[in-house]
């Protein structure tokens, strides 16, 4: 289906384009969003006529979207989740949960304005482009944490893994030379009782060691 583009479209054309796009594309998207017309020979007499103010309105509307832009720069939205010590979320951030974030701060953003790949299911800052206009973008942080305070820390670079956290905690037992990871689950038992064996002995000797003499 051939369309006209009343605004500029990513990987698409600039305003006034008459492009050929999936028909599903058209009416499912373009048409209802009113970002093209249908291209009849009717239409393009109608925009041609229309073309001097929907350009003057585009470029206020551009230049309101640079002035925010501005503004949101390199922001970090807190969004506060919970989550397992290894940072994977009970969930997930939508770019729904970002656009209320950043409008709770104040800044008028929708969902669809919103551009994640996928959506966001670790704890961490992560990048998130918010496209303002067509023709304007900006890149902000969410900032997704189980806590204001841990929120706080990611912002300054200072986020520690509570896995990494534990690891001082964890005794390691040593398993024998005759370890083998692909051995049946019987002869590895049999392995690590020889290693749980080891231990105990190597502590009875440093006992022996340390008895002070009679």
């Amino acid at each position: 289906m051939d369309v006209i583009l009343l605004e500029r479209i990513e990987r698409l054309g600039q305003m006034g384009d008459v492009v050929t796009v999936k028909p599903g594309f058209a009416r499912n998207y373009l048409l209802p969003q009113k970002k093209a017309l249908r291209a009849t020979e009717a239409n393009k007499q109608v925009f041609e006529t229309q073309r001097t103010q929907l350009e003057t309105v585009n470029i206020e509307q551009r230049g309101e979207a640079e002035s925010v832009a501005k503004k949101l720069d390199g922001l970090n939205f807190v969004i506060v989740r919970s989550a397992s010590d290894n940072d994977q979320l009970y969930g997930s951030v939508t770019v729904r949960n970002i656009a209320q974030s950043i409008t709770e701060e104040g800044f008028t953003v929708e969902s669809k304005q919103v551009q994640l790949a996928r959506p966001i299911k670790t704890v961490g800052m992560h990048d998130v482009i918010v496209r303002l206009h067509p023709e304007v973008s900006v890149t902000v942080k969410a900032n997704v944490a189980r806590t204001p305070e841990e929120a706080e820390m990611q912002a300054a670079g200072r986020r520690i893994s509570r896995v990494d956290e534990d690891d001082d905690d964890v005794v390691e037992t040593p398993f024998p030379s005759s370890y083998d990871p692909d051995a049946p689950d019987a002869e590895i038992e049999a392995a690590a009782d020889e290693a749980d064996a080891s231990v105990v002995a190597e502590s009875g000797t440093d006992s022996e060691e340390t008895k002070p003499a009679e």
